[in-house]
């Protein structure tokens, strides 16, 4: 009966495969080392290594290859076809790691590095880059890689070690993070000019149960905190479209689509009115979130206390 193996199987490495990765990785530079030089002794004192370390190593890296990787001539080696095609590979993997090292420790310099940060598209466009300009007053060259999402989404790339740092909304409370309140957003209550409440400069949510709502989709903090003050007032709004962005939110309710609870645009918009909410307390919170336990480099510490000094005066 003839076997036939799944496309896991093929795909994946066996654990023959894994173990030999494993048991030639720390003699991969010894290899290049003594190809390079063609000579044991003299690629020994170039990287520092006992010649019978060096030796031993080689010949126990053709035994578990099962392949002769070098002709020997007397104190010289030279590679044999073998060898050749093993040093391509072993020196493209070693520039590889090379690169890697330079990058990683390019991240953490306390001068230059990087901090992958996430914020909610409702801060990208006026509290971010004001937040970003501030830090680089006195830290001029450090780089930033940018994620806007809505919260439960960077949460998820905190977890994962995508991003260093969040500004997020509402302020998780979990065990595997760590989160600081650094201020409070009113929102407002945004209806079409010529709607009846549209001369109003203040109302009750309550006022609005009868209205029509646009609101962000399940699984945006806006969106519980909207559906969690119309509960507080009383109601369950209704519900006509629901979208991913607050500025598209906007234009709903200028096109007569609906109202809102939204935080201050960064520039007016025409063709709607924003009321204050005087009950319930129409607020969000915004904080900054990190991975509990998880090092810091240099940088991403650095922007973390920037952030937590601004606590209370983080939105303009």
């Amino acid at each position: 009966m003839v076997h036939q193996r799944s496309s896991a199987e093929w795909l994946s490495p066996s654990s023959d495969t894994e173990d030999m990765v494993l048991s030639l990785a720390p003699r991969l530079a010894y290899f290049a080392g003594v190809a390079r030089t063609e000579h044991v002794t003299r690629a020994a004192q170039e990287m520092n290594v006992p010649q019978s370390t060096l030796s031993r190593s080689m010949a126990r890296l053709e035994q578990d290859l099962g392949v002769d990787l070098f002709a020997r001539h007397g104190r010289t080696v030279s590679l044999t076809p073998a060898g050749r095609t093993f040093l391509t590979s072993v020196e493209r993997a070693l520039a590889e790691v090379g690169r890697a090292v330079e990058e990683v420790r390019a991240d953490a310099d306390p001068t230059t590095g990087k901090v992958a940060f996430g914020f909610l598209h409702t801060m990208g466009a006026e509290t971010v880059p004001g937040l970003l300009q501030a830090f680089r007053a006195d830290h001029p060259r450090v780089r930033f890689s940018l994620v806007q999402n809505y919260g439960e989404a960077m949460l998820e790339r905190l977890r994962a070690g995508d991003l260093d740092l969040c500004l997020t909304s509402p302020v998780p409370d979990a065990p595997d993070l760590v989160a600081r309140r650094l201020d409070e957003q009113k929102l407002r209550l945004v209806v079409p000019d010529g709607h009846r409440l549209a001369g109003r400069r203040r109302i009750r949510l309550a006022e609005a149960a009868d209205e029509t709502f646009v609101t962000l989709e399940p699984g945006y903090g806006l969106r519980r905190i909207t559906d969690d003050l119309c509960k507080e007032a009383g109601f369950k709004p209704r519900i006509a479209f629901e979208g991913e962005e607050a500025e598209t939110l906007r234009g709903l309710v200028a096109a007569g689509l609906g109202v809102a609870l939204l935080p201050p645009p960064a520039v007016p918009r025409p063709g709607v009115a924003e009321l204050t909410v005087t009950a319930p307390r129409a607020v969000r919170e915004i904080g900054v979130a990190w991975l509990e336990g998880h090092p810091d480099t240099p940088p991403v510490a650095a922007f973390k206390k920037f952030l937590l000094s601004r606590r209370g005066s983080l939105l303009p």
